[in-house]
């Protein structure tokens, strides 16, 4: 008796039986808990010098530190987490950004834990941004996702980690302004937030395989991305955090004297407009990366430029209005920016040495979170209005240079 054949199953039930579980959303949660570590601090500088006692010098040394335990986990968070994984480093990270947390929560008590509990948010941080950037890209594409392209997946992890500073300054400048305890609180959101974030990604799957002992994949990578890296992403790279610091940490302190008791709220709305125009831009971003290579950072480098002159004038004449809109401006070429860098690093990296480079990227990028320190310590010399100009020139200056660099990379 000849075999009936059994009929296939249809080709539209094949694609809706099982659609591709969006690890990479799962995974996101824990970018905007680093976005919303590092960000809880800067809208409570005002509250600390008020409440304190603690000199503008300290709070913004205490602004800086975090920057000295970010870089180095940044450098060591990638191969970190090309040798154990993604899943492991970050959880690791996201319990040191915890423990940082409630360190600060005993600063009104013990102020001098202030400074470890700064260092410690830079180390989970950096981890964090390192190993969890690059986990959120390799979940969007194949076989985890379905992302269009490498550089939308590690696009992702900067909307994820705007999304972080955005809601964090926000949300403990309103809690320090109306809540009992304030200084202590104001960090409570961020260890709900760390909890959720663990729980959500704890069903995301580890995307490095297990090592073997082939020695090719052992090898260094051959050197062709280097070039690009470091004449089209590092030159743009320090201006990704040098903007928006300025707008947290300088402008509020240098136009909200008219402000007389809602000094608090007004920076916690600057630390969300600034990365909140990050957010916004993310469509122009991917418009301009599919015109031209260097168009996102071009128009990333001049809107920067734009912010700071405008804040310039906002601190020249103490206007809180025109402050915001510096912060609106710098947020927006922070976003550009960032995601110039990221859709870069995604193109350049091979597989093998995408935490290595992201790690690179990230760090330079945070050196422009020195910046406002190094404002104040010229404001000793120049007038505040001069400097923020001459920060606009120095962003311009490094438009036209990686404009001429980028016309050397194409000839």
């Amino acid at each position: 008796m000849p075999l009936t054949p059994t009929p296939a199953a249809p080709a539209h039930a094949a694609a809706t039986a099982a659609p591709v579980p969006r690890h990479w959303l799962r995974a996101g949660w824990l970018m905007t808990a680093s976005g919303w570590s590092a960000n809880q601090y800067s809208s409570l500088l005002g509250a600390y010098r008020a409440g304190l006692g603690l000199t503008a010098a300290t709070t913004t040394a205490l602004f800086a530190v975090y920057v000295l335990g970010l870089i180095p986990a940044l450098l060591l968070g990638g191969p970190l987490a090309d040798r154990h994984g993604r899943r492991r480093v970050t959880f690791t990270a996201l319990g040191v950004s915890a423990l940082a947390t409630c360190l600060l929560m005993c600063g009104p008590a013990a102020p001098a834990l202030l400074w470890p509990g700064r260092f410690l948010t830079g180390i989970g941080a950096g981890t964090l941004l390192t190993a969890g950037s690059v986990w959120i890209k390799e979940l969007s594409t194949p076989p985890y996702g379905t992302a269009p392209s490498p550089g939308a997946a590690a696009r992702r992890s900067g909307l994820f980690l705007s999304a972080g500073f955005a809601t964090g300054g926000l949300a403990a400048s309103l809690i320090a302004q109306w809540a009992p305890y304030p200084m202590v609180l104001a960090y409570a959101p961020h260890l709900v937030l760390t909890a959720a974030a663990a729980l959500s990604a704890a069903r995301a799957p580890e995307t490095v395989p297990p090592r073997t002992p082939d020695p090719a994949a052992a090898k260094p990578a051959a050197p062709a991305y280097r070039t690009p890296f470091r004449r089209l992403v590092l030159p743009v790279a320090p201006w990704v955090f040098a903007g928006p610091s300025i707008a947290f940490a300088v402008l509020p302190g240098l136009v909200d004297g008219r402000l007389h008791g809602w000094q608090t709220v007004y920076a916690g709305i600057i630390t969300a407009v600034t990365p909140g125009a990050g957010l916004a831009v993310a469509p122009l971003a991917r418009r301009l990366s599919a015109r031209h290579r260097l168009a996102t950072a071009a128009t990333g480098l001049l809107i920067t430029a734009v912010g700071l002159l405008t804040g310039a004038l906002a601190v020249a004449h103490a206007q809180p209005a025109e402050a915001l809109l510096a912060a609106a401006l710098l947020g927006a070429g922070y976003g550009l920016c960032v995601a110039h860098g990221l859709t870069e690093v995604a193109a350049l990296a091979p597989p093998h040495h995408l935490a290595r480079l992201t790690a690179r990227f990230w760090t330079v990028c945070y050196l422009g979170f020195c910046t406002p320190y190094v404002i104040t310590l010229l404001g000793g010399a120049f007038a505040p209005a001069a400097i923020l100009t001459g920060v606009a020139a120095a962003a311009l200056l490094t438009l036209a240079t990686v404009v001429r660099l980028g016309a050397r990379s194409s000839a």
